[in-house]
């Protein structure tokens, strides 16, 4: 089993917190080095909870565009882009720029957003969002798998849009991630890879949403085999108590739960440090050291 870790995107300003974009590539650097197999950066303008300041964020593209410089083994994948963002022929041409100057290590994390605030601060619409998506999904996926889109619905068009220049590498797999109906559709017809989040060890949640996505195969008449499953796995804080969300960051429970969604068949976790400091980068390290050396303790002690 794969698996991945998310960088901090420099909206925790906390002692030992990378959060310029000079840091934030050295941790991806040295994740890497630690054995990880793929870097994941959201894709976020700005995270405002109601009567807050706005917290800040770099901008993901630009970001996986200086680690894919930077960094030479690991997947770079978002988790995941919102496609109301940016117009879909453009955000054709940035994934299969980072592509190709990454050697092929891109996965296209893709969903429609769901974080109002930043919506209105930008002036994006934030209505009929599946609708929107559906049409940049159509414009993308051509562009990336076919070398050009030409189409023309309610909100997007293209006229024979070349995918220039020519793509030198087979094109990046294309991940979604989400819950509803409609999106689970489209990915059981389209998708390469689909992600559901976030989750501590493997429960009800996900036992759900599972199945929910073996019936939207079934009806796609799609073999499971041929679609990629990724499981976001978070490291609930250091202060939290012990029945909170998530698994505690300490390498012997990574190692455990780590072995825990291995047992169900997982192709990759996606493990997330909420409060990204460089220790518990460090001990996330340390835990996937001991699951790749099958020495992680009884299982429940990610409990």
């Amino acid at each position: 089993m794969r698996v991945g870790y998310v960088l901090p995107m420099g909206d925790d300003r906390d002692e030992g917190v990378p959060a310029t974009g000079r840091e934030i590539v050295a941790a991806a650097r040295e994740l890497e080095d630690g054995g990880f197999d793929s870097l994941w950066v959201f894709d976020h303008l700005l995270m405002q909870s109601p009567g807050e300041e706005p917290q800040a964020t770099w901008e993901s593209w630009t970001l996986l565009a200086a680690l894919a410089a930077t960094t030479g083994r690991a997947t770079l994948g978002t988790i995941v882009t919102c496609a109301g963002f940016r117009p879909p022929g453009l955000l054709a041409k940035m994934a299969h720029t980072v592509h190709e100057m990454s050697g092929g290590r891109l996965l296209l994390g893709l969903g429609a957003g769901w974080h109002e605030p930043e919506y209105a601060a930008f002036g994006y619409p934030f209505d009929h969002r599946f609708s929107r998506f559906d049409e940049a999904f159509a414009i993308i996926t051509a562009m990336l798998r076919e070398g050009r889109s030409t189409f023309s619905g309610r909100y997007h068009t293209t006229v024979d849009a070349p995918l220039l220049p020519a793509p030198t590498l087979p094109p990046p797999p294309i991940m979604l991630g989400t819950h509803g109906p409609k999106m689970l559709a489209l990915t059981a017809r389209y998708a390469d890879a689909y992600n559901t989040a976030w989750h501590g060890l493997p429960g009800d949640r996900f036992f759900g949403v599972r199945e929910r996505l073996m019936e939207a195969l079934t009806a796609a008449d799609r073999d499971p085999a041929t679609l990629r499953l990724t499981v976001g796995m978070m490291l609930r804080p250091d202060d939290a108590e012990a029945d909170a969300p998530g698994v505690a960051c300490e390498p012997d429970t990574i190692a455990a739960a780590l072995s825990a969604w291995e047992a169900e068949g997982v192709d990759e976790v996606v493990v997330w440090a909420y409060k990204c400091s460089n220790d518990r980068a460090r001990r996330a390290t340390e835990g996937l050291n001991r699951y790749r050396a099958g020495t992680a303790s009884d299982l429940q002690h990610a409990r």
